[in-house]
């Protein structure tokens, strides 16, 4: 019988892994598939992979093929050895009754189909990202995703296919979190189910917002007397509207907590509010003069530790 090189064919070393045969198989099998590549070598290429996958995707009968040894060209004429057979029957009453070199080795008739080795194969997944707001995860949103997915025309070759998907965005999904869309993936051939669509969640934050996690912080500014004597203030939330109340004596860098109002979720994160003071310019006569008037005051040194 003559020597086929099934690595070779796979276009892998003789170390592949399971892994790497099989990604190698699922490639040359859609590039070669007849229902998807018109080249008139196309059939014949297809199921040249197909045996060749047959044979290295099977631990037993890989080890028979690898049994042979190296130093073989395709072509060459050979005689398995007694022991290589992995358990099968080398041919039927002493004849080679097959066309192929699989068929020889293993006593197994290949079957001539195009579909004979993988009459059907699942789509491939596909992979995306989505811009969502941060207003879109507090409360939910039906967004329309549009999206490129490569496809392969009847010629064999990839072309892109633009397609518009309705995806509802579930209410405390997080940055980095994927949204599982089964059966909008790749087309799969032959009767096999297309894949699936994975939306990774990318989050739009305005500048006024930090997120980490579920919590939420933003920063409030102040006026000096609101910090000194207190105040009520509206702080603007993504879930709405809220009067804080600043405590009097509040210093710059200062938290405070609002439980539960941060991204939805069981539990909530929180929302923080940071406190920082804003001076007014002194720039008339009289503003100086008020500020000339506080230092005359007060009997405030900011920096009575800092040396210290």
């Amino acid at each position: 019988m003559r020597y086929k090189d099934y690595y070779a064919v796979m276009g892998v070393p003789r170390t592949a892994t399971e892994a790497e045969i099989k990604t190698a198989h699922r490639k040359l099998a859609r590039k070669f598939h007849p229902d998807l590549n018109k080249d008139a070598d196309a059939e014949a290429r297809f199921k040249e992979v197909g045996e060749a996958y047959q044979v290295l995707k099977d631990p037993e009968k890989r080890a028979a093929f690898d049994a042979l040894g190296t130093g073989f060209k395709d072509g060459d004429e050979i005689r398995p050895r007694p022991d290589v057979s992995g358990g099968y029957e080398y041919g039927a009453g002493g004849a080679q009754d097959a066309d192929d070199f699989f068929s020889d080795l293993f006593g197994t008739r290949a079957r001539h189909s195009a579909h004979s080795y993988e009459p059907e194969w699942p789509g491939e997944d596909l992979h995306a990202r989505v811009s969502v707001s941060l207003d879109d995860i507090y409360h939910g949103a039906q967004r329309t995703v549009t999206l490129q997915t490569p496809v392969i025309d009847d010629q064999g070759r990839v072309t892109y296919q633009t397609r518009t998907l309705d995806v509802a965005i579930p209410k405390g999904i997080l940055d980095g979190q994927r949204l599982r869309l089964a059966g909008q993936g790749g087309v799969g051939i032959g009767n096999a189910p297309r894949g699936d669509l994975y939306l990774e969640i990318a989050l739009d934050v305005p500048k006024r917002y930090r997120v980490d996690g579920r919590d939420v912080t933003t920063d409030l500014p102040l006026a000096p007397w609101e910090a000194a004597l207190g105040a009520e203030v509206v702080v603007p939330t993504p879930s709405g509207d809220v009067t804080v109340t600043v405590p009097a004596g509040s210093s710059a860098g200062r938290r405070l907590r609002l439980k539960g109002r941060g991204i939805p979720g069981n539990p909530p994160g929180d929302f923080y509010v940071m406190l920082g003071i804003v001076l007014p310019p002194a720039d008339t006569d009289a503003k100086r003069a008020a500020y000339a008037a506080m230092r005359e005051a007060f009997d405030f040194n900011p920096r009575a530790h800092f040396y210290g």
